[in-house]
């Protein structure tokens, strides 16, 4: 059966979010096609805003509201200067301020070097990065790119960048989570266990 077009052009659209596939946006298109209007209206103009009223903080490029200087944790004079958290996404600036221990300023790099797919350190936020850290505020830099090969290539790119600054470089411990079992674990989180492993005071 061939659908009407602007219910195959909302299908096509939702197949390429991430996680969706072609029966989940089927399931999507259908339930706002019956669902009452107000629903789509709010959602079609949740989406408009979504490009239209945000911006990226030209100083960390965490996601902020349009029409600012800066993004609120820049702007904040709580938050400490000379600590920098290097982030892959800005989802993983949420994580880490969910946790409400972090008091330092973030730099979001947006992606990870990725030669299979072509990306590198030019598509990437790393020149302002390190434009910021020859400003010499900083005295610590957090690399907190996830625990995956491109992640850890990332790191280590940055460290190799960073190292003539004379900044103090760290990298966020990985190891087993709280309420796992050994047993269940995978050899290299292990591995990364017993090679951070801590002296008990």
């Amino acid at each position: 059966m061939l659908l009407p077009e602007p219910i195959q052009n909302l299908i096509t659209a939702l197949e390429r979010l991430p996680g969706i596939g072609p029966k989940s946006a089927s399931r999507l298109a259908f339930y706002l096609l019956r669902a009452p209007e107000e629903i789509s209206t709010q959602l079609a103009e949740a989406l408009t805003a979504l490009k239209s009223q945000t911006a990226l903080c030209p100083e960390c490029f965490n996601i902020m509201l349009a029409g600012r200087e800066r993004c609120e944790i820049c702007e904040s004079a709580a938050r400490e200067e000379a600590i920098i958290c290097v982030v892959e996404e800005p989802l993983d600036v949420i994580a880490l301020e969910r946790v409400g221990v972090y008091k330092g300023k973030y730099h979001v790099l947006h992606g990870v070097l990725s030669p299979i797919e072509g990306i590198g350190p030019d598509d990437l936020k790393i020149r302002p990065l390190l434009a910021r850290v020859a400003q010499g505020a900083a005295k610590e830099i957090i690399l907190a790119t996830n625990p995956s090969m491109e992640g850890d290539a990332t790191a280590l790119y940055l460290r190799q960048q960073l190292l003539p600054f004379g900044v103090h470089l760290t990298r966020l411990a990985r190891g087993l989570p709280v309420g796992g079992d050994l047993e269940y674990a995978d050899q290299n989180t292990l591995l990364r266990a017993l090679s951070g492993r801590q002296e008990m005071n």
